[in-house]
């Protein structure tokens, strides 16, 4: 007689729970009908517009001047580093020592100085040829950055391994989107 009652009960149970199941609030069934749509757009397909990254306008090396400065003892090194940059396609304007300021006071590879104007990408596209060069601005109003070499400076970057990073530059991956639950 108990069996019987708990299966009775549980029945009973089961049965208000289909009703309220067929005439509730349609509510959870259209969030997860809009869940399920979701799922299944979020899934690029090969060779479509959404799944390639924009690409990036940089500008030409051509179109950014460069001021080498040297802060080393090393005599000579702004002009065969300014030499180098011109061979790579960039403006070269004044080669010369380093201003007081930063006269044997740069202790890493170089520091890049221009104007809270000068455009970011520029930045970024001369940063390529000196790995761990440090970025500032100062009050100029043109748009040449100072390359201002230190005492960590070596070399620039190879040229083959600069235009790679270019490239990387122009072309970024997409950023992988955050895997959802379907």
């Amino acid at each position: 007689m108990v069996l019987g009652s708990v299966i009775g009960l549980a029945l009973i149970a089961y049965g208000a729970l289909q009703l309220i199941d067929v005439f509730g609030d349609d509510e959870d069934k259209r969030k997860t009908a809009a869940a399920a749509k979701d799922c299944a757009s979020a899934a690029p397909q090969a060779g479509s517009a959404s799944s390639a990254a924009p690409q990036v306008v940089l500008p030409p090396p051509g179109g950014i001047t460069v001021n080498v400065y040297n802060a080393t003892p090393r005599a000579g090194l702004a002009k065969a580093v300014g030499d180098e940059l011109k061979l790579r396609g960039f403006a070269v304007g004044k080669v010369g020592n380093a201003p007081a300021d930063f006269d044997k006071k740069v202790p890493g590879a170089g520091i890049l100085i221009g104007s809270p104007k000068t455009d970011k990408a520029a930045f970024s596209v001369l940063g390529t040829n000196l790995a761990g060069a440090t970025q500032q601005t100062d009050t100029r109003e043109t748009a040449d950055i100072d390359l201002i070499l230190g005492d960590g400076f070596k070399e620039l970057t190879p040229k083959a391994d600069a235009d790679k990073a270019l490239a990387a530059l122009a072309n970024p991956q997409p950023a992988a989107a955050p895997a959802k639950k379907c």
